[in-house]
């Protein structure tokens, strides 16, 4: 599996600081995590043929997370895109969607199927012979999930073969230790990290997270290992992130715009 981070910062899109947005390529499977503004610039930056995207999942409605989205279709539409194209995310993507393409006349030449999550507990959206894919219901300002990403074993190979690997991806939320259970030994976590202690009380008011916290977490959980992200442009040094999450967990880095993290 092979995780590259198109972007790991919050709220407003810079020129070399983009929002979230990530994907995940297992055998031939190739997802796209969220779409925040700009996404599909930073897909041609990695040289990633648009095509092979069969797949979208969106963790929730705010701006820094989707806003790329419409464009991105569109962009599909421009190149000629024939396959079908799933989008997983909550109630009032297709509405926000459709309507664009209703009211700019930009219908699509390719199917669009949504998938509405609304569930408040941890569901299977996703399953076939390589990857099973479930929400993480999170605690954000609106109805947001993280999804799991847990790779098939491959009853054709040898006993001794690498085991299957697992990749959570919390998005937006507060410090929950709700989702432990869920998450327990996962391979790696990505978990927000907006904000540094200085800010904690931001963070509680926003229901998002501080480094500390998600190291809490991983922690708690018994990962082996985490990446921050969604990073405050507000703080220039992003070691501090890493300092103020290693009182609670060791084996932690930062998420890095243009990395490819492979399990």
């Amino acid at each position: 599996m092979k995780i590259t981070i198109l972007g790991c910062h919050s709220a407003t899109p810079r020129s070399s600081f983009h929002t979230t947005s990530q994907l995940i390529e297992l055998k031939n499977n190739l997802f796209l995590l969220d779409c925040g503004e700009g996404t599909q610039v930073r897909l041609r930056e990695e040289k990633i043929n648009f095509s092979r995207i069969k797949n979208i999942l969106i963790s929730h409605l705010h701006g820094d997370h989707f806003y790329g989205l419409i464009g991105l279709i569109n962009t599909f539409k421009l190149l000629g895109r024939k396959s079908d194209l799933n989008i997983y995310g909550p109630k009032g993507i297709k509405e926000i969607i459709t309507l664009q393409l209703k009211l700019s006349n930009s219908w699509t030449n390719f199917k669009l199927f949504f998938h509405v999550l609304k569930s408040e507990e941890p569901e299977l959206i996703f399953e076939d012979s390589s990857v099973q894919i479930e929400t993480i219901p999170l605690k954000h300002r609106v109805y947001t999930n993280g999804f799991l990403f847990r790779e098939k074993k491959n009853p054709y190979l040898k006993l001794n073969s690498k085991k299957p690997v697992s990749y959570a991806f919390c998005s937006d939320t507060s410090y929950y230790p709700q989702i432990i259970k869920q998450i327990k030994n996962v391979d790696l976590l990505y978990h927000e990290s907006t904000f540094l202690n200085v800010h904690k009380d931001l963070a509680q008011k926003t229901l998002h997270s501080t480094a500390e916290q998600a190291a809490k977490i991983a922690s708690l959980a018994g990962v082996y290992k985490l990446l921050l992200g969604h990073f405050s442009t507000r703080y220039k040094n992003k070691n501090i992130f890493l300092d103020q999450a290693k009182t609670q967990f060791e084996n932690v880095a930062l998420a890095v715009q243009g990395e490819t993290y492979e399990l």
